[in-house]
């Protein structure tokens, strides 16, 4: 006679019966995310000011640019009177800041076609300020190279 054995059947509990997740952290985990949202609600409801954007500094220039949709990756980037001024093909971080702004827009029933204001300031820092939303990118955080791609926008805005 042959033994054939039981098949496998998962199961929550180890053959010594203990738990395979300690009761103490799992009550841990959910304390920390009851505290979480607790904390978040209170900043909320209480209308504390946002705590992490960055001093302003004083306004050394700012130029007003329209960033268009294109396929997937692509951006068009206009002046604010509608003038051509590049067409990227893969934007990289235009074309994320242009998704951002358009998701934003969307979200608070704003024309997508208004201009963004690129905002200069004394200590170096650059933005990307939409008016309409409250929608703000501080473009120099993202790296040098993401910086130097609005940069190399504003020249050609300029030019």
């Amino acid at each position: 006679m042959t033994h054939t054995p039981e098949p496998f059947t998962p199961g929550f509990k180890r053959d010594d019966n203990n738990d395979m997740i300690p009761v103490g952290l799992v009550r841990a985990m959910f304390a920390l995310a009851f505290l979480t949202l607790a904390l978040v609600g209170f900043a909320t409801l209480s209308g504390r000011a946002p705590a992490a954007i960055p001093d302003n500094g004083a306004i050394v220039q700012e130029w007003q640019l329209r960033l268009v949709a294109g396929t997937a990756q692509a951006v068009t980037v206009q002046a604010a009177d509608g003038t051509h001024i590049d067409r990227l093909d893969h934007g990289g971080f235009v074309t994320v800041v242009q998704n951002g702004l358009q998701t934003a827009r969307h979200r608070y029933g704003v024309d997508a076609t208004l201009p963004l204001r690129i905002v200069a300031y004394e200590n170096g820092r650059m933005s990307a300020i939409d008016d309409h939303t409250n929608y703000r990118v501080e473009l120099d955080v993202f790296g040098a190279d993401n910086k130097a791609a609005f940069e190399r926008l504003l020249t050609l805005l300029n030019n």
